[in-house]
């Protein structure tokens, strides 16, 4: 058995980019912070931040880009994807990214960028949206538009 499971809780380093496949699939790119705070040898708190760049797919790649904006903070969910590359010097290069199947705003009901967005959910001030990963015929039929009725808070 074998999982390929991340777990984030982090802030948005930019807005997010929605592009659509040929097949009229959405496809949202963003990076997301996270923050680890530690004593060095001194003693002294030191904090680092990591930086992960996210793939949503689908309705949820809508919502994000209709939501979610930099600085805004989430829980996503999703597992992780790596690729090759070859630079300009001819050297191999891997990048990672996160493919998200799940992603939750947190935080209050006022993001980051002023606007605010409803929720009812039970906890208040958060939302869910789950994309299920789905498989590559599926991502590049086309997806219905989305309308106030389909947005879940």
């Amino acid at each position: 058995m074998s999982v390929n499971k991340v777990i984030l809780v982090g802030r948005l380093g930019k807005d997010p980019e929605t592009r659509y496949t040929s097949g009229g699939q959405a496809v949202c790119h963003f990076s997301m912070a996270t923050d680890e705070t530690y004593k060095d040898k001194n003693g002294e708190r030191q904090k680092r931040t990591e930086w992960h760049r996210i793939t949503v797919w689908g309705k949820q790649a809508e919502i994000a880009q209709q939501y979610l904006k930099k600085g805004s903070q989430i829980y996503l969910e999703g597992s992780i994807r790596s690729g090759e590359w070859t630079d300009k010097e001819g050297q191999k290069k891997t990048t990672y990214e996160i493919n998200a199947s799940l992603f939750r705003m947190l935080g209050s009901r006022q993001d980051s960028s002023g606007s605010s967005y409803r929720s009812t959910s039970a906890a208040a001030g958060s939302a869910d949206f789950d994309s299920s990963p789905s498989p590559q015929s599926e991502r590049d039929s086309s997806s219905p538009e989305v309308t106030d009725e389909d947005i879940p808070f």
